[in-house]
């Protein structure tokens, strides 16, 4: 993917941007730390690399559709057009929104989370990545990560993830897709 990502023309305004898609609890945010560490490597790695996890900006358990609008108003356009771009931090253990984070122009840019390859802004992705697990497996990752108390919100989560993506058409239009 990250050749892939190389061998493609920039996308943001001489960046590329790639979008690791996928229901909750499938392997998002491991997989885009190993994208991250390989791009490390390559010759283009001067221009930098920065992995933005939708985690950190869904305003809460009901938050998918926003949070993914607030990427694509507040930080693929503006990077699109060469200029830094943002989103506000969700403070999950204080259910509040926090600060906003600016996001300078780099040379990759990862998105990972649930939505983050939105058609909204589909122009400007240079690798699409759909990243799968069945739904026992997610839901016990889930549970074991954020607590077996939080079992009715994964359930309502991944229903709102299974209406996302059926609109967004995002497993039909990724160039690459990933079963963990």
């Amino acid at each position: 993917m990250v050749r892939l990502a190389r061998e493609s023309a920039a996308t943001l305004a001489g960046g590329r941007l790639v979008c690791i898609d996928g229901p909750a609890g499938s392997g998002k945010t491991t997989l885009a730390g190993a994208v991250a560490r390989a791009w490390g490597s390559t010759p283009e790695a001067a221009a930098g690399v920065r992995v933005v996890h939708l985690d950190d900006l869904y305003p809460g358990w009901e938050g998918l559709r926003a949070g993914v609008e607030q990427v694509a108003e507040h930080l693929v356009a503006p990077l699109a057009e060469g200029r830094p771009g943002g989103y506000r931090r969700y403070d999950w253990a204080a259910a509040a929104p926090a600060g906003w984070v600016r996001v300078p122009p780099t040379g990759l840019l990862v998105l990972e989370g649930c939505g983050a390859g939105a058609a909204a802004y589909d122009d400007a992705i240079t690798v699409l990545v759909w990243v799968e697990a069945d739904d026992a497996t997610r839901l016990q990752r889930g549970l074991t990560r954020d607590g077996s108390h939080l079992r009715q919100q994964w359930e309502a989560w991944m229903a709102q993830e299974r209406a996302l993506f059926a609109a967004e058409r995002t497993q039909e239009r990724a160039d690459l897709a990933v079963r963990t």
